[in-house]
């Protein structure tokens, strides 16, 4: 008689989700095997990896498709053990807060242009989003979709400045961020004053900061914070509501289309990045 006691719930997601790492899995992941709570604390101590400065960070395993010709040898410097890999062009669109990928996917065909990355603070979301990414890789191998989109584990919050260069970015996305509903976790918002000062460093004049909510009071929020701040500007309505990414920002998160589903309000605005006065 054996005494092997049959897996537990939280054994069989282990070794599900290890099964997944293999690159040439077709498969799309199965979120129930992706266990994590609906939000995380921005102020704990993450355990989490970034880079010194965005010279220092290494995109060559998060896209592969895009690393640039070795173009002849190159020291390492105080801060590296290797020579990092370039690549072929710069990361000019983020989703911060990306969730379960949704939209990253759903923008991938739409700004093959534009390499893509989704910026996520919990462990298992993420780990789905990179395992869909390799998934939807391996399905499109021929068509090469999807090389452009990538998620990496990031708190925004305190590092988005590791990652990106002065003007580096030409879109930033904010879907359905947590509300914070009590007083006193407003400061865990993701639209505040340093905040913003911080994406409009990351963006190139011109750029947009897309936010959706279907909560009123955190739209109003984010409204009243980005048009106070002198880098932004909100872009017209009519041009809102004709812009590609906003009719793929309402339907293709995930939790817009919970929403969806409950028949409840969407709020969107959008902030342009303004050119910075000269120097006196």
């Amino acid at each position: 008689m054996s005494s092997q006691h049959p897996p537990t719930k939280r054994q069989k997601r282990d070794d599900y989700r290890k099964a997944h790492k293999d690159d040439n899995i077709a498969e799309l992941p199965k979120k129930k095997f992706y266990r994590q709570r609906a939000h995380a604390n921005p102020f704990s101590d993450h355990q989490l990896t970034y880079p010194a400065s965005p010279d220092l960070m290494d995109w060559a395993s998060y896209y592969p498709a895009y690393i640039a010709p070795n173009t002849g040898p190159e020291e390492p410097n105080d801060h590296q053990e290797t020579r990092i890999k370039q690549l072929s062009k710069d990361i000019t669109v983020a989703d911060i807060g990306c969730g379960f990928g949704g939209l990253l996917v759903a923008l991938a065909p739409k700004l093959s242009d534009e390499l893509l990355i989704g910026m996520e603070i919990r462990t298992q979301v993420t780990e789905f989003v990179q395992d869909k990414i390799k998934a939807l890789r391996s399905q499109n191998a021929d068509s090469g979709l999807y090389q452009n989109i990538a998620c990496l584990r990031a708190n925004t919050m305190k590092f988005l400045p590791n990652f990106f260069r002065k003007g580096q970015l030409s879109k930033i996305f904010l879907c359905f961020p947590d509300p914070h509903f009590k007083a006193r976790k407003h400061k865990a918002r993701i639209v505040s004053l340093t905040l913003n000062s911080e994406y409009a460093f990351a963006m190139k004049p011109g750029g947009i900061v897309y936010t959706i909510t279907d909560v009123e009071d955190l739209h109003k929020w984010m409204v009243k914070h980005l048009e106070e701040h002198p880098s932004f500007e909100r872009v017209g309505k009519e041009e809102e509501a004709e812009d590609e990414c906003v009719k793929t920002m309402m339907v293709e998160t995930e939790e817009g289309k919970k929403v969806e589903r409950n028949k409840g309000d969407k709020f969107v605005a959008c902030f342009r990045r303004l050119e910075d006065p000269p120097w006196p």
